[in-house]
């Protein structure tokens, strides 16, 4: 204390006149200036205590409000005060406090937010000389979370591969747990989003749909385009035009490609005759292009037939008229009046209606080739009236695969849809991803909800297949590897819709389930990656059982419902 006072002298000698005064005064005016100091040092003692409370009562409040953020949005506005008070008071076990109240507010905003305000009172020990019975004592605590909204779309292959190792029953099983976690993480209709978009060699946008105008139908409604080669000598010209009712049917898919089928639908028997009666009499409806030898449409069905009308054409007349050679001929009368007559038969193409249209398209582009880099099948370009390379190529697909479903959080339709799916056909990635990208931009056959300025948004997508790809709308046979294939997904030079994707600023993940032997998928593994880092292996998947599908769906899951929780 003496060094103290050294360095105030002034007040040293101030309290040691005290020890000389004789004045009476003096003592009183002591007596009365002890007591503001005693308040003050009292005052500081109160408020530590006070202090103390009120740093004991922010902890409770923010584990309150921390508490609150997994139930707020399922329970009502009362509700949550009765939890408030409870989560409040089993924190707050101070004694010395009086009076405590707590309120609570929840709000869905720009993210789900919860405020918790707390209050009470701290009776003083000695500020109660000053007049100040009591401390009031308040805080607040304030827990938000969600301010980022996921919208994910499910691209996963369905083709016949599919139906080995257990593969399908381990991708139902997978997806729907995935489902139900991005379930689990929205605190509102709204904070996940997720389309799902099966595919093989094409994808189903829905049959209902065939009065949209961004569907192409130039090559759903013309004429099989082999028939022009094939009728290009004398001898197939002669053999169609005595092609009618009763009379074998003349492609074999040896020779084109395609057999004949008994009725203009998908599915129909072949036939060696051609039909007599009945509503399609004389028809003549090319089957499925297995053979490919019409590449522009191998492994879709003709959506038309030849409608076959006999008619009689006059070969000769004359006292010297003659058949010839010429077959289903007659001749009658006689002399000048004979007259030799042949029976042949006139083939119109009749298209099929739209509405037999069983959903499925191919590959955006025009018909002899993609296109470069900037091509339809690559990109996110809405469909125009005046471009039919923008729009979706209607397909009568012999492996139609089940119908995509747009970004929604209908949960129990999404399982229903999951337990439909179906394996068939073969593999074409890259129909499938970026008709997967369509479905989150809204485009063609998709619809995206507006997105809200008061959120953050993250785009997903999830690509899962167990093969290479086989072929598409222009390359490939379904039955080998195609490089060609896999460079409208990503070329050696970084382009295709892969790096189109997250160019657009959507994050993208790839699984490959190898169960077959096949060599490591490198193309989906350098597709994997996000706009933030635009290759990124951690995002891509490789497994060799069908069980190691569910952890990776599982991965992937937590991964999202991280990110959207976190502020």
């Amino acid at each position: 204390m003496h060094g103290t006072f050294s360095k105030l002298p002034g007040l040293a000698r101030a309290f040691a006149g005290f020890g000389r005064a004789r004045d009476g005064a003096v003592v009183v005016i002591f007596a009365l200036a002890i007591i503001p100091v005693l308040g003050l040092v009292g005052a500081a003692v109160d408020f530590s205590r006070a202090n103390s409370l009120k740093a004991t009562m922010q902890n409770a409040l923010d584990a309150t409000a921390l508490m609150l953020s997994k139930t707020a949005a399922s329970q009502t506005s009362a509700q949550l005060q009765v939890s408030a008070r409870s989560y409040f008071l089993a924190q707050f076990t101070r004694p010395e406090a009086k009076n405590a109240a707590i309120s609570v507010s929840y709000s869905k905003t720009g993210g789900s937010t919860v405020v918790v305000n707390g209050s009470a009172d701290i009776d003083t020990e000695f500020m109660g000389i000053l007049g100040l019975k009591s401390i009031n004592i308040t805080g607040t605590a304030t827990s938000k979370w969600g301010s980022t909204r996921l919208r994910v779309a499910l691209v996963l292959d369905i083709t016949g591969s599919m139906d080995a190792d257990g593969k399908m029953a381990a991708l139902k099983t997978s997806t729907k747990n995935l489902l139900s976690q991005l379930k689990d993480s929205a605190s509102v209709n709204g904070d996940v989003y997720v389309s799902m978009v099966p595919f093989a060699r094409s994808v189903n946008v829905g049959a209902s749909n065939y009065n949209a105008n961004w569907i192409d139908w130039s090559e759903w409604e013309a004429e099989p385009a082999i028939m022009a080669t094939w009728l290009a000598t004398t001898a197939n010209k002669t053999t169609w035009e005595q092609t009618g009712p009763g009379s074998s049917c003349p492609f074999t898919a040896a020779q084109h490609g395609f057999t004949c089928v008994a009725t203009p639908i998908d599915g129909a028997a072949s036939t060696t005759t051609i039909p007599s009666s009945g509503t399609y009499s004389g028809g003549i409806s090319p089957s499925a292009d297995g053979g490919n030898k019409d590449s522009t449409k191998a492994g879709f069905y003709y959506p038309g037939y030849y409608n076959s009308v006999a008619a009689t054409r006059t070969i000769s007349t004359g006292s010297s008229a003659s058949c010839g050679s010429s077959v289903n001929c007659t001749c009658s009368g006689g002399g000048s009046n004979k007259v030799c007559t042949q029976k042949y038969f006139t083939h119109t193409w009749v298209k099929n209606a739209r509405s037999t249209w069983t959903g499925c398209v191919a590959d955006r582009g025009a018909l002899a080739a993609p296109g470069t880099n900037a091509g339809n099948d690559q990109t996110a370009t809405v469909p125009s009236t005046t471009d039919i390379t923008t729009r979706y190529p209607a397909r009568q697909d012999s492996y139609c695969s089940s119908a995509a479903i747009g970004l929604n959080y209908n949960w129990s339709t999404m399982n229903s849809a999951v337990d439909a799916l179906d394996a068939n056909g073969g593999t074409n990635q890259p129909i499938g991803l970026v008709m997967g990208w369509h479905s989150l931009v809204g485009i063609g056959p998709f619809t995206a909800p507006p997105k809200d300025s008061n959120y953050t948004y993250t785009d997903v997508i999830i690509l899962m297949s167990d093969g290479l790809n086989t072929w598409d709308r222009w390359y490939g046979n379904g039955s080998a590897t195609n490089t060609s294939v896999d460079n409208r997904m990503l070329d050696s030079t970084g382009k295709g819709t892969c790096a189109n994707i997250k160019n657009s600023k959507v994050t993208l993940y790839t699984i490959h389930v190898n169960t077959g032997g096949d060599p490591l998928s490198t193309l989906l593994r350098n597709c994997a990656g996000s706009p933030d880092k635009f290759s990124d292996p951690e995002k891509f998947f490789s497994v060799t059982t069908a069980s190691g599908l569910g952890t990776v769906f599982t991965a992937i899951g937590t991964n999202l419902t991280k990110l959207r929780i976190a502020q």
